[in-house]
């Protein structure tokens, strides 16, 4: 008698992109997960790395949300019957419940909607989403220095 071997294959890097620069710019509070509506083109580019979330943003825009700005690069390889806009927005797949707490955050409270990272799962691209509040140049200081405190502490122990 045959057994069935798990032959699936998993790259331990999940990861596609990262904004690095929101951790830095704004106090990250409730995060969540949204699927991305995305085209052939994009998919095949995200499975390459081509991704810049760096200048990115989310927006609402009547009841669903938005991600603008975020760069993916088409590959050479590209079909010629395609026209691949870079920066084109892309709309991001919230469940209602959710969608009321991004809306009531932002409006009612101040926040800002930054995504944070994309990555894969289960085969498709999702994208992790955070209600931020924008942080002034004293916090980054701060920020900084807690961090290099940590770092120091961390040296410190290790040597110990």
């Amino acid at each position: 008698m045959a057994t069935k071997k798990n032959t699936k294959k998993t790259n331990g890097n999940s990861t596609i992109a990262q904004n690095r620069r929101a951790r830095h710019d704004y106090f990250l509070e409730d995060k969540f997960e949204a699927g991305i509506v995305l085209e052939g083109w994009e998919v095949k580019s995200l499975r390459d790395g081509r991704l810049q979330l760096n200048e990115s943003y989310i927006v609402i825009h009547q009841g669903e949300a938005w991600l603008h700005g975020a760069h993916i690069s088409p590959l050479l390889s590209a079909s010629t019957h395609v026209s691949p806009l870079n920066t084109r927005r892309r709309k991001l797949l919230l469940n209602r419940i959710e969608l009321n707490k991004l809306i009531g955050a932002v409006d009612r409270k101040g926040y800002t909607i930054v995504p944070v990272a994309m990555y894969w799962k289960k085969g498709r691209a999702k994208l992790e989403i955070a209600l931020a509040k924008g942080k002034q140049q004293h916090d980054k200081r701060q920020s900084s220095k807690d961090a290099d405190w940590a770092r120091d502490k961390a040296r410190i122990t290790r040597n110990k």
